[in-house]
């Protein structure tokens, strides 16, 4: 037989008693030296090896157990209720995006930002639980990290790609607008409805007995992939809803392919009833390139295949890493994705999304505007109703919504890109303060001790 930690904790401590529980019955005999056996507690600590305080605790739960018609005293483990804090880094696409606004609102505002500061106003902001420790495994997840100055000071810096990217989208979007371009802005994402989606609060009496009976876990999972616009709301011809194969699966994205996005991408193209600039993310499925250049993990023999297919020379005796080395040098500096050629054959734009910004896409509104109606009609938490409450919420989504959400996205990419123009001015004293040498940590607890 085999005992768990808290098995064999709960089994000590009924030895301990037992001990107890024989000295003082002998205490009781005449034959022995009464002196010597009065102090049972102490004569315990001595024979078992502990302190005279353990013993009087475990004595005294003893006495407070409430199984005393048992032969066997029970004793609880002393860590049995204990659970480990668990790190909050994972929150939703908007949280994150106030806590990546709140390091950029001390950029503004010519402040150092540090974990703890950024905890207090997130704190403020959206009452995160989480520590400090949490914290700075967030803005590490976020791309953030800490550059070291020639002051010695550390200073909070983004990712460069993921500012670039930014950057680059705001002034594409915004350039559109200022240009009085005609074209509709379509907004393209996909999302996922749990079958026990419901609000997080719900009445009920004091004892648990009455109101509605939420069932543990998240059930199974519906994926949804919409695109919409603000002159034509939802474009017709391109909902596309299905159910998840696996409903364990702890990220909808892997439910999602390159076939699957690609075949829906072309039938949006052609209910598209004029040019338009479509807007994505780059989710790998929505990322397949024109061409598919040798990966890290492809064997040997496929690299050289490939390279003759290129007609490009190599020795047979080069090794992996040689072979790479020139396709590298083949790789084009700008990537070219098949869905952007496919667009633009067809008379439409892609504009990509930055990545960790889904405040620019209008489509998430929408996204919480269904959710939130399935979540309050919810009530029997079956797979068919909840394909049947989510068509109804899609269905329920107006024209004037899309025109409010595209509305409230414009609102803060123009102001992002008036920030971004600012901030690049106040950033650049500190930037050229950053020591030449001086680089990001890597993997590891080294960038979360530089962020402490």
């Amino acid at each position: 037989m085999s005992y768990t930690n808290s098995d064999t904790r709960s089994q000590s401590k009924q030895i301990v008693y037992k001990v107890y529980t024989f000295l003082k019955q002998l205490s009781t005999q005449p034959n022995l030296t009464a002196d010597f056996f009065k102090n049972a507690q102490v004569r315990t600590a001595e024979a078992c090896g502990l302190s005279e305080r353990t013993v009087r605790r475990i004595c005294s739960e003893a006495k407070d157990n409430t199984e005393q018609s048992t032969s066997v005293m029970l004793f609880k483990s002393p860590r049995k209720g204990y659970k480990r804090a668990k790190i909050v880094s994972e929150i939703d696409d908007f949280d994150s995006d106030v806590v990546r606004r709140t390091v950029h609102e001390f950029y503004d505002r010519g402040e150092y930002p540090t974990a703890q500061l950024i905890l207090n106003v997130v704190r403020q902001k959206i009452n995160y639980s989480g520590c400090l420790r949490s914290m700075q495994y967030l803005l590490k997840n976020l791309k953030f990290s800490y550059k070291k100055c020639n002051d010695g000071r550390k200073f909070l810096m983004e990712r460069n790609d993921i500012v670039a990217l930014r950057c680059k989208f705001l002034r594409e979007i915004c350039t559109l607008r200022e240009m009085k371009d005609d074209r509709p802005v379509v907004y393209i994402d996909e999302t996922w409805v749990n079958q026990n989606h419901s609000r997080s609060m719900i009445w009920q009496n004091e004892h648990g007995t009455e109101g509605l009976k939420v069932p543990t876990g998240k059930g199974g999972r519906l994926i949804v992939c919409y695109a919409g616009c603000a002159r034509y709301g939802f474009i017709q011809g391109s909902k596309l809803v299905f159910r998840s194969n696996t409903g364990n699966t702890a990220d909808y994205h892997s439910q999602m392919n390159a076939e699957v996005f690609k075949n829906w991408f072309v039938e949006l193209l052609n209910n598209l009833e004029e040019p338009s600039v479509l807007v994505m993310d780059n989710a790998s499925y929505h990322s397949t390139l024109v061409e598919n250049y040798p990966k890290s993990n492809w064997k040997k023999s496929d690299v050289q295949k490939w390279l003759n297919e290129k007609n490009i020379e190599f020795h047979p005796l080069e090794t992996l890493a040689e072979l790479h080395h020139k396709v590298k040098a083949l790789v084009p500096r700008q990537k070219k994705y098949l869905l952007d050629q496919i667009a633009l054959e067809k008379g439409h734009e892609v504009i990509r999304l930055p990545p960790y910004h889904c405040q620019y896409n209008a489509i998430e509104l929408i996204w919480a505007q269904v959710k939130g109606e399935v979540a309050k009609k919810n009530n029997t938490f079956k797979m068919v109703d909840i394909e049947r409450l989510t068509h109804e919420a899609l269905d329920a989504v107006t024209k004037e919504d899309w025109e409010n959400c595209v509305r409230h996205a414009e609102k803060i990419q123009e102001s992002d890109n008036r920030k971004e123009i600012l901030r690049d001015a106040l950033m650049e004293p500190v930037v050229l303060t950053i020591l030449p040498d001086d680089s990001d940590c890597s993997d590891g607890e080294s960038d979360i001790e530089e962020l402490e």
